[in-house]
């Protein structure tokens, strides 16, 4: 691979031997049935079915990332609803969708996308978890399969093979939106702290690249992901006492570590940047939340445009509001259904080929797919925390552009 396009590599047929799934592994199929008009108005009485294409999912159903899960399979499934008017089938060819819980754990999801591949899957989607999606990607190209992966945020998945896409943003999108907030960054001293992760160490090395690239001193922070005692932590960084904290963290224990760092006076000791997290953290931060600088993937108050309407509206109809990782399934949809449709099928070739460059509004606003190495190119937002416990709530102050914060292209 270089920078110019990925080189086409000879295609061998592999596929691994069969593996059994275990009992832990929740399956589910799902096909959207053509019971009404959908998003471009076509009337379900008039689809002609010629075929089905099968999309096996592979994501977290139970685990410590179950919620960005659940997230990315509903966003999925109303995606799939939006690009194809509500019918389900594109070009003739409906579209069903099977689901593996990984567990979290990337060896269950490689035996799930085993057996999925084992049985003729020509596309796999879904990875919310990037230790999961960096396993999952090789043996996509292994066995020569369609892989578009989740809201998985590790920098490494862009350029890691011709057969993987992402659906959502990647760590370094992240760090470029928080660049934004650091005004005279050069000699100042940043501390990222996170979970000891592929997505952690992504982060640091992200921030590493990004904020030393302006003068920064950067050092890292990284603890286990199975830390539930976050004092000495806290501690740690009062004692560094950096220009800037930035955190990068996932799961259940955020509560833990937010209230942990707020006890001790960390959040008002130096300037706080971190990623906003799903809907249901809101709370966790308390009064502290007014004093920390974040960044966001996605909050539904940001866009203005159709297909981020369409998802309000649709979930309005059950007295919800869209969550953070709804865009990644939703946009992951958009792609898979525009494959198909070029491709007149599944020919993993032609998807490709559909892909590389493909530039469509999704529900965050425009994105492209970067022909060169796979990146999904989109806006990210600078947003405040207003209100405290259950009165928490986003509120947007600014939008950067898909150019503003696109990550360098990888190279192999």
């Amino acid at each position: 691979m270089t920078q110019e396009k990925f080189g086409r590599l000879s295609r061998r047929t592999f596929v691994g031997g069969s593996v059994a799934v275990s009992a832990a592994l929740v399956g589910g199929r799902r096909a959207l049935r053509p019971t009404r008009a959908g998003a471009q108005g076509t009337p379900a009485a008039t689809v002609e079915v010629r075929d089905t294409v099968q999309v096996g999912i592979v994501t977290s159903r139970s685990g410590p990332l179950q919620s960005y899960g659940e997230q990315y399979l509903e966003g999925f499934a109303l995606g799939l609803d939006y690009a194809t008017g509500g019918t389900g089938v594109i070009n003739g060819h409906r579209i069903e969708f099977e689901v593996k819980d990984d567990t979290g754990v990337p060896d269950t999801a490689v035996a799930a996308a085993r057996d999925l591949i084992g049985q003729g899957y020509k596309i796999l989607a879904g990875s919310v978890v990037s230790g999961v999606a960096l396993q999952v990607a090789p043996l996509a190209e292994q066995n020569q399969v369609l892989f578009v992966s989740g809201p998985a945020a590790a920098d490494g998945i862009s350029g890691i093979n011709e057969y993987t896409f992402r659906s959502g943003r990647q760590v370094t999108q992240d760090v470029l939106t928080a660049r934004a907030f650091l005004e005279s960054p050069e000699g100042k001293n940043a501390l990222v702290f996170a979970q000891d992760t592929a997505f952690g160490q992504s982060t640091a090395a992200a921030v590493d690249a990004v904020f030393g690239e302006a003068g920064v001193n950067v050092e890292p922070l990284l603890v286990s992901q199975d830390a539930r005692d976050f004092a000495p932590f806290a501690q740690q960084i009062l004692d560094k006492k950096p220009d800037l904290l930035f955190i990068a963290w996932a799961g259940a224990t955020a509560p833990a570590m937010y209230g942990a760092l707020d006890s001790q006076g960390v959040l008002e000791s130096t300037q706080v940047v971190t990623g906003l997290d799903i809907r249901a953290s809101y709370p966790v931060f308390g009064a502290a939340g007014e004093q920390i600088s974040f960044i966001s993937h996605y909050i539904y108050q940001a866009p203005d445009n159709e297909a981020n309407t369409f998802l309000v509206d649709r979930l309005a109809e059950q007295d919800r509001v869209p969550d953070l990782f709804m865009p990644d399934g939703f946009a992951g949809a958009q792609m898979i259904v525009h494959a198909v449709e070029a491709a007149d099928g599944t020919d993993v070739d032609a998807m490709i080929d559909a892909l590389e460059g493909f530039t469509f509004q999704g529900v965050k606003g425009d994105y492209e797919v970067r022909e060169e190495d796979h990146a999904l190119l989109q806006p990210m937002f600078q947003v405040r925390l207003t209100g405290q416990g259950e009165t928490a709530e986003a509120e947007p102050i600014k939008t950067l552009a898909p150019d503003e914060i696109a990550p360098p292209v990888a190279e192999s």
